[in-house]
């Protein structure tokens, strides 16, 4: 029996689509865990939040400290940039942040702001996202969610003396 070769491996490990609405009962379940009060990169139409960010406020530019913080990025090139502002902003006084990607270890991002950096949650199957969009129905990916937040014996390492 002959097997077929797979040649296109781009689309194989990309998404096309950069928007992903979070299942309903996914945030649900997770909010009962940790009553988030920001969702710093939203639309108005899906914010799971009281306290939201539109990509004209630009939640990347925005102080998160003090909050509880959901974050479902656009999964395109920019991803990286949001892992890393998780992974800052978590250095904050009474700031937990609750992150769901695509379960990509193989990146830089993952080993340098991830991997033993946070409690990992790995999703078994594939979510299904909400929307009218193009970015809705089964994920073409597995995913995770990356639960970033000082652990009681660490100490605030972004403060600055005055």
């Amino acid at each position: 029996m002959k097997q077929k070769r797979i040649t296109n491996f781009k689309t194989l490990f990309s998404s096309k689509e950069i928007e992903w609405e979070t299942p309903r009962e996914l945030f649900i379940e997770l909010d009962k865990e940790f009553n988030f009060t920001l969702d710093p990169c939203a639309t108005k139409e899906n914010t799971k939040c009281k306290k939201f960010y539109t990509s004209k406020e630009d939640g990347l530019k925005q102080s998160w400290e003090g909050e509880k913080v959901f974050v479902n990025p656009p999964y395109g090139s920019e991803i990286k940039k949001w892992v890393k502002k998780c992974y800052e902003e978590s250095k904050k006084p009474n700031t937990i942040i609750v992150l769901l990607i695509p379960a990509r270890t193989d990146t830089s991002y993952f080993h340098d702001y991830i991997y033993k950096k946070t409690e990992l949650r790995f999703i078994r199957g594939r979510l299904k996202f909400l929307g009218n969009q193009n970015g809705s129905g089964s994920a073409p990916f597995p995913s995770m969610i990356c639960i970033f937040a000082l652990k009681k014996n660490e100490t605030n390492t972004n403060t600055n003396s005055s």
